[in-house]
């Protein structure tokens, strides 16, 4: 008697390059059930091989050609440094796979507007990893904003807070040889997505007037390439409608990274690290005793957020990759099911264009 043998339905997801977000990505991609992760490579075999017995995965390659060859995946996440985008990408596409690309999506917006034409004639999806968009309080914003609680957005204020004393600053700036310091916006091109990508489900102009400064606080002591990294940036964005000033800081501490969002109605201030959503309001008492009420009001929305929290936290649903999860997730119901682009091309597009703005104008500065 035969036995038949279900025929296993769920993408099969390869992850190229193995470096620190590779990690989060094959975790979560291992909590979606209509997906698994197939092989993972890297050109240094130790690290796709540490990678795969991390995680329990099948095949790991230092070949990418290879790996698309043998394993024939349905999705391709590109977690690699910037530079190899592009290049990785298009060849994932002419092997008939969708591509989740990690941020900065090229490293221009000509090579951007290239790579998503290429999308469009193999009749594929792509996503990039602009994971913060989807963290649980972004969501919470999404919705307050939807049903008018903040009534008309005025402006946004978009606030990345970076370490360079942190585990990742500590590499880049370790060695010459990183590939930050080969990156045209350098530290910024590598991270101001993350602020841009708040500022553009706002400013909704194709080409929003802007105005950027960048600048060194620390004391340049390398005596190469590391003392050209520029560390505060300061960006002025106007739109028809909205305005937005983008803040990107490695000096000011607690290092913090938040946006506030002001309407005509209320203002909202979205906290990313302590994942807390509150609104300010006017006054709803008269003269003093409004003023001295404003603060419980305010106290009571902190207390009702930490207590979501901690409720998430106890389910064991308060996760550091929680916007990942819910990216990719999105990602794979757009291929299977035909849902919305989580990120639409569009938008990819004007990020794109607004780095390329930002670069040209801190650029004499860098010289």
């Amino acid at each position: 008697m035969t036995r038949t043998v279900p025929r296993d339905t769920r993408l099969a997801v390869a992850v190229v390059g193995c470096g620190q977000i590779a990690d989060g990505h094959v975790s979560e991609i291992a909590k979606i059930d209509c997906a698994r992760v197939v092989a993972v490579c890297d050109r240094e075999p130790l690290m796709a091989e540490q990678l795969a017995v991390r995680y329990g995965v099948p095949a790991h390659y230092a070949d990418f050609d290879e790996m698309l060859a043998r394993e024939r995946p349905d999705v391709v996440h590109i977690a690699t440094p910037p530079e190899s985008h592009v290049a990785l990408a298009e060849r994932a596409l002419d092997a008939g796979c969708h591509i989740y690309v990690e941020k900065p999506v090229a490293l221009t917006y000509a090579d951007t507007e290239r790579l998503l034409a290429a999308v469009a004639r193999a009749g594929k999806k792509i996503a990039v990893g602009h994971n913060s968009q989807f963290d649980p309080p972004m969501l919470e914003l999404r919705d307050r904003v939807a049903a008018g609680e903040l009534g008309e957005p005025v402006h946004v204020d978009s606030w990345f807070g970076y370490d360079l004393g942190g585990p990742f600053g500590k590499v880049i700036l370790g060695s010459p040889d990183h590939w930050v310091h080969r990156l045209p916006g350098k530290l910024f091109q590598n991270n101001i997505n993350h602020m841009l990508n708040k500022v553009t489900e706002f400013v909704t102009d194709d080409r929003p007037e802007i105005r950027a400064i960048g600048y060194t606080l620390r004391e340049r002591t390398f005596g190469d390439v590391r003392d050209d990294l520029l560390d505060e940036l300061r960006v002025l964005i106007r739109g028809e409608r909205v305005s937005a000033t983008a803040t990107f800081t490695s000096r000011v501490r607690p290092v913090a990274q938040f946006m506030r969002v002001y309407g005509t109605r209320n203002i909202a201030h979205v906290d990313l690290v302590s994942r807390t959503v509150t609104l300010e309001q006017g006054p709803t008492l008269p003269a003093a005793i409004g003023r001295v009420a404003a603060g419980f009001a305010h106290s009571w929305q902190y207390a009702r957020s930490a207590w979501a929290n901690a409720r998430r936290f106890a389910r064991a649903d308060y996760h550091y990759f929680a916007g990942l999860n819910t990216l990719i997730r999105r990602f794979y119901a757009h291929i299977l099911d035909g849902a919305p682009a989580p990120i639409p091309p569009r938008d990819i597009l004007r990020i794109a264009w607004m780095m390329d703005e930002i670069f040209a104008q801190i650029a004499p500065e860098r010289s």
